[in-house]
């Protein structure tokens, strides 16, 4: 299979003024950025005001000894295997659409409690967990998405929209394939890396919770990373507290025609919430590098205002300081991986397919409305989007790969 890099488009390169920076982060780059940053005497030398010096929590781990003190695994056994096809059955014998898919619908009585700690542990202690063991083999490929909805709503029962049209018509959207998509698709409407091969930077997805799906892994490659971005937060934060100060203030946020409307949002990327109540002090980060590069036929539009040289060292910081901390997991066939999308990043490396190893993955945002973050004021319209009105009636899970409209190019229905 021809590599995906072969296929890549030319495309403009954004607005004018735009600073020299791209979806792949360069090193040499960011390092010359930097030095002429540091060297600016007019950076800030503090932290915004409010601001922690230092986060104290599980949530702040690093890669290279996270496995030392946590075993970031459950393996699924022989009974509870058992209890998963009786769950199935049970569904299948009720004859309802997979949108009507609920804790109630896909009954676990033991593995529910093991499920909602995983919960627990997303939220509230490192915020990363995989369920390992589905023989993915064993089952049709509806089945397969039927199982997937089924124990990710014992985790976090709320499922978000991933796009709000499928076949032409309006809809509720609930579940995307990443997979390779570049030998059957035209490049120039590819408009994300997880219908390529090529490397994912470090980002985060939209929602509370992102669960991604194992169906098939690739020949090579294709490894899943994940890092605290509260351990980020405490680098850069005991480092370079203007970089801090510059991630808190408002970004123009390409919105690249979604929910039918061109032109750009503007929000901060980084959102401190002190303690109050019973909710404890938490660190929320969440971008998408591809909103401010652009990437392959989805360039940063033309008629926006271009980002900042602090805001493109920003970027690149946010990107090799995860890069340093992540942890690398071998990311199997039939593993669900369940992660904090607010307090984490991911990323994914290259890969190749061949013939018979094709890497698939399916993914599904979620939200537990139990033990969910409150959500910053800044954030809302965006999770309104993913969460708000959606209908079990209204779901829809594609069986097959396709793109979604935000990362097409194309126009998005209004929500309905």
């Amino acid at each position: 299979m021809a590599a995906a890099a072969t296929l890549q488009p030319t495309f403009a390169a954004g607005p004018v003024g735009q600073p020299d920076i791209a979806y792949a982060p360069n090193w040499d780059t960011y390092q010359a950025r930097a030095k002429r940053h540091v060297d600016d005497e007019k950076r800030a030398k503090s932290l915004p005001d409010g601001f922690p010096k230092k986060l104290e929590s599980e949530l702040v781990w690093h890669g290279a000894t996270v496995s030392d003190k946590y075993q970031w695994w459950y393996r699924l056994t022989e009974s509870d295997i058992a209890e998963i096809d009786s769950a199935l059955n049970h569904f299948k014998n009720l004859e309802k659409p997979l949108g009507e898919i609920t804790q109630d619908t896909f009954p676990l009585p033991s593995l529910h409690a093991v499920l909602r700690d995983v919960s627990r542990e997303i939220h509230d202690g490192h915020g990363f967990k995989v369920v390992r063991g589905i023989p993915v083999e064993k089952y049709t490929r509806e089945d397969n998405i039927a199982i997937y909805a089924g124990l990710a709503a014992h985790v976090a029962p709320t499922r978000g929209r991933q796009d709000s049209s499928f076949g032409g018509r309006p809809a509720d959207v609930a579940l995307a394939h990443i997979k390779d998509l570049t030998a059957t698709v035209d490049p120039h409407k590819i408009g994300a890396p997880a219908y390529t091969t090529e490397k994912q930077v470090f980002h985060t997805d939209v929602g509370d919770v992102i669960a991604l799906f194992a169906l098939a892994e690739a020949a090579e490659g294709g490894e899943s990373y994940l890092a605290s971005s509260w351990h980020v937060y405490n680098q850069l934060a005991a480092t370079r507290p203007d970089l801090i100060k510059t991630l808190s203030e408002p970004w123009n946020i390409d919105e690249f025609g979604k929910n039918g409307k061109p032109g750009y949002s503007a929000r901060p990327l980084l959102y401190h919430q002190p303690a109050e109540g019973d909710a404890p002090e938490r660190l929320i980060i969440q971008y998408a590098r591809r909103s401010f590069t652009g990437y392959w036929g989805l360039p940063r539009s033309a008629d926006i205002p271009p980002i900042t040289e602090a805001q493109a060292e920003a970027l690149d910081a946010l990107h090799f300081t995860a890069e340093k901390s992540a942890v690398a997991l071998e990311f199997q066939a039939g593993d669900i991986q369940f992660v904090n999308n607010l307090s984490i990043f991911h990323a994914r490396g290259s890969f190749k397919d061949s013939a018979e190893k094709q890497r698939h993955l399916i993914r599904l945002w979620l939200r537990d409305e139990e033990r969910a973050w409150k959500t910053p004021q800044p954030l809302q319209k965006l999770w309104d989007r993913v969460f708000a009105g959606v209908r079990a009636e209204n779901q829809v899970f594609p069986l097959e790969p396709f793109l979604r409209t935000p990362s097409s190019g194309e126009k998005v229905p209004a929500l309905q």
